[in-house]
């Protein structure tokens, strides 16, 4: 399990931090200078270059990002205009993209931000130009909405497998639905319908808490406390649950990790994004405390997994049930060790669980709830310090990629394993650098007593 360091303060990163800026914004232009977009949207690298390989465009928001989240970290006004270009020039299609759960990642991770930016003062202010960032949230919120499947009880955003699929990563799709909503948005459906943005994101969230994290009641033999299945099974005749499945990790009956993350950070999230909403709105939810108790249910259990089954230094491997892990003899009470000859680490994972953490442990001592909340809090502090060191941190400046030694998808083959390693390793991903200078402006915001960072902060006050 995790040694939680209680020592670490958000003071302790400063060094490390300006290190990560440099890294970051010497990347961002090799990737520009290097990369064939005629190819489509960068993935991972292979031997430290970037190459594309999906199953839909989802990381393009992520690439554009990371020029935003460069500029609102160093004040380089040379990344804003990259990244307002890349914007314009290929985010057009992710705003109507029907076919795909993630329009959270994509469109608050570019336009969010950059309205975000607006409304903080840290661009300035155009009337025209935030209804353009506006515009493409409401919409946004409004597509994913749309990828709708009913359950007897709810319902829930299907994956691009098709409406039988529910997938613990689009929690964080339901940001894009929060934001549309609390842009004055709705949703008309055929008859002009009026749908609730504000219902469809707490029914999905709801369906993930309850088909997609076991709570150690029973459910099945695997049942253990804040693990989570990658994706859950529906039969679409009578909207009943059949089974927990899993895409990317290695059964529907262990954990893969970074959805375990994006479990963590989703539940995280929603729960600060529900103190800004009015009471009276989760009316026909069951009311704002239940709506609130089950995100807090979901957020501690897969937070306290998190930290039970993940080695000492914070940084996990790519599933907890991985085969070959018992290979590693006392793998939880030592360091993770990213060159083994038997499973990979999944940094992308500890960077994104890392800010789960930290949001988690926020919110709890905001609450009163100090204790519980400075675990969370220091927890998410010693990876993100792990996360700070070698052999993750990628001081390389011929290696496209800022965090190494994370995984796209074991199962089917796709990382690069090099010649003389038996597994894969040394690689980068696009959403784990992203989510890596996203955890690093979390702290740093934190550290300057500058606004709060979060999704709603696009949405003026």
């Amino acid at each position: 399990m995790i040694d939680i360091n209680y020592s670490l303060s958000v003071n302790d990163f400063k060094e490390k931090m300006d290190l990560l800026w440099n890294l970051s914004g010497e990347k961002i232009n090799r990737i520009v200078s290097e990369y064939d977009e005629s190819q489509g949207a960068p993935v991972f690298t292979v031997d430290g270059k970037y190459a594309t390989r999906g199953w839909t465009e989802w990381t393009h928001g992520f690439q554009f990002g990371s020029a935003v989240l460069q500029f609102d970290a160093t004040g380089d006004t040379p990344f804003l205009d990259l990244a307002k270009r890349q914007i314009i020039d290929k985010m057009a299609t992710h705003v109507s993209h029907t076919g795909v759960h993630d329009h959270g990642f994509n469109n608050l991770s570019t336009y969010g931000n950059l309205l975000r930016l607006m409304h903080e003062g840290k661009m300035e202010y155009n009337k025209w130009e935030a209804h353009f960032y506006e515009l493409a949230l409401k919409i946004s919120g409004a597509v994913q909405a749309a990828r709708w499947t009913v359950l007897p009880n709810g319902g829930f955003i299907n994956s691009f497998n098709g409406p039988h699929s529910l997938f613990v990563d689009t929690i964080r799709s339901c940001r894009i639905l929060m934001v549309s909503h609390m842009l004055g948005h709705t949703y008309h459906g055929e008859g002009d319908q009026k749908i609730s943005l504000l219902q469809r994101a707490v029914q999905h969230i709801e369906a993930t808490a309850k088909y997609s994290v076991y709570y150690g009641e029973g459910r099945d033999q695997y049942d253990l406390w804040g693990r989570t299945a990658h994706e859950s099974i529906f039969n679409t005749n009578d909207g009943q649950f059949r089974c927990p499945n899993s895409q990317q990790g290695y059964t529907g009956f262990s954990t893969w990790t970074r959805g375990l993350a994006w479990a963590m950070l989703g539940f995280s999230e929603e729960l600060e994004a529900l103190e800004l909403l009015e009471t009276e709105q989760f009316a026909s939810l069951g009311g704002i405390e239940k709506v609130t108790q089950m995100m807090l249910k979901g957020a501690k259990a897969t937070c306290d997994f998190y930290i039970e089954q993940t080695p000492s230094c914070g940084i996990t491997y790519w599933d907890t049930g991985a085969p070959n892990l018992h290979k590693l003899g006392d793998y939880l009470n030592r360091p993770a060790d990213p060159f083994n000859d038997w499973e990979p680490v999944d940094s992308s994972a500890a960077a994104i669980g890392a800010q789960g953490l930290l949001r988690l442990g926020h919110y709890l001592k905001k609450k009163g709830q100090k204790a519980e909340g400075e675990k969370y809090w220091q927890a998410g502090l010693t990876v993100f310090h792990s996360l700070l060191q070698e052999p993750y941190l990628s001081t390389n400046m011929e290696h496209h990629g800022l965090l190494l030694h994370t995984i796209y998808h074991q199962p089917n083959g796709w990382d690069h394993v090099h010649k003389g390693s038996k597994i894969a390793n040394g690689e980068s991903c696009m959403w784990g650098d992203y989510h890596f200078r996203e955890l690093a402006i979390y702290v740093q915001k934190i550290r300057n007593d500058d606004p709060y960072y979060q999704f709603t902060n696009c949405v003026k006050k």
